[in-house]
């Protein structure tokens, strides 16, 4: 069974619809005008309930089956922010607010998303319920966490949910997927490095904290090189470096330090934590400074259960032939990992073939892919909750 015929059909209204939220984007939370679009195609659909304000500003459909025997409830979830980049595309298309832009496809899985659910409202060719879920926030602003505490998976009975994303260096409309860990958690700290500013050419009466501050740079990677197991996959990253001063006669009374850990295994946070803050304050210590750390836990790691991810290939293969099942994991972060701990179900690539990375001011969701994107997600509520 392949891409089903109605998505080709739907093809040209869908690239016209994923054209304006690209020329729209918004940031976060502040979704409105995209969540107001979905919720009114939804009802245009003939969803049976169409529920607005979920987590802040996220959208749920809830569309029966023909049968509901099954008592059987399934969540398809897409995400609608976009990113604080301005774009160099070109395109026609392009975003119209200087600034941000769809830089990782969440206008083109907000319509994959659409054109399933639009499916599923006229054929409602499965026995139990589809929940289709759009969620907010997804980049740095925990918009799955929101949906989830704000009782979504309660509220709508939803016993297993699933995710997919775009993926570029992956052929266009070809899926990937692996059992356990898809994507990393991402914890974030802040080290503020104080010593005691001074005269660059008296540094003898000083503590210089870019001195110290660099230090515990380099000792920071040591959790990965001698803390961290060699077989797993942990990545410390200073992103930033700022001290008090911006003379070059100076030295800095403080400094400070922001960055980033990526773990594939949930044990490794903890050691990860651990070491950033004693390396750091011992690091500062050993220099007659002092270290404050705040290490802030994010995202999850994007764990897929290993029932769920068969069936999420399986619909995958339904729709291409071919399902790459043994994907590499990757170091980003996804939010969907929140949705993933409180309900059993998959996360899986569809490739955007050869185009600039998710992130990237050139980046562009590639349309041809729209199709194969809403076919796995209706193929997918169908395959889990067949007609008797």
């Amino acid at each position: 069974m392949p891409v089903k015929n109605r998505f080709a059909d739907l093809h040209p209204a869908l690239t016209a619809l994923r054209h304006d939220f690209h020329q729209h984007p918004e940031l976060l939370y502040d979704v409105h005008r995209t969540a107001g679009i979905v919720a009114a195609k939804l009802r245009e659909f003939g969803c049976d309930e169409v529920v607005e304000g979920v987590g802040r500003t996220g959208v749920v459909g809830v569309i029966r089956g023909r049968a509901t025997a099954s008592g059987h409830v399934v969540g398809l979830r897409a995400d609608m922010d976009a990113l604080p980049i301005h774009e160099v595309t070109g395109a026609p298309h392009a975003s119209k607010t200087p600034g941000k832009m769809h830089a990782c496809g969440h206008d083109g899985h907000t319509v994959m998303l659409l054109g399933a659910a639009q499916y599923l409202a006229e054929t409602r060719n499965f026995d139990g319920t589809a929940v289709v879920i759009f969620q907010p926030a997804e980049e740095g602003g925990a918009g799955g966490l929101a949906m989830v505490e704000d009782g979504m998976m309660d509220r709508f009975g939803i016993h297993e949910v699933y995710g997919l994303h775009n993926m570029p260096g992956i052929p266009a409309g070809q899926f990937a997927i692996r059992e356990g860990a898809m994507l990393a958690s991402a914890d974030e700290f802040t080290i503020t490095v104080t010593g005691r500013g001074g005269h660059a050419g008296m540094p003898h009466r000083a503590i210089d904290t870019t001195l110290v501050a660099s230090h515990i740079v380099v000792a920071l990677q040591s959790i990965v090189s001698r803390n961290a197991d060699p077989l797993g996959s942990i990545v410390v990253t200073v992103g930033s470096f700022h001290t008090d001063s911006t003379a070059s006669n100076v030295i800095a009374h403080a400094a400070k330090l922001q960055g980033t850990v990526r773990c594939l295994e949930p044990g490794l946070r903890d050691l990860a934590e651990e070491r950033v803050k004693a390396l750091a304050t011992g690091t500062a210590m050993a220099y007659g400074a002092s270290a404050e750390v705040h290490y802030e836990r994010g995202y999850p790691v994007t764990m897929n259960t290993p029932e769920n991810t068969e069936f999420a290939a399986a619909a995958a293969t339904a729709v291409s032939g071919h399902v790459d099942r043994e994907v590499r994991p990757i170091m980003p972060a996804e939010d969907f990992s929140f949705m993933l701990e409180a309900r059993p179900g998959a996360y899986i690539f569809l490739g955007n073939g050869d185009s600039a990375q998710c992130h990237h001011p050139a980046y562009d969701f590639n349309d041809t892919i729209i199709p194969a994107g809403s076919s796995w997600f209706a193929t997918l509520a169908e395959q889990r909750m067949p007609i008797a």
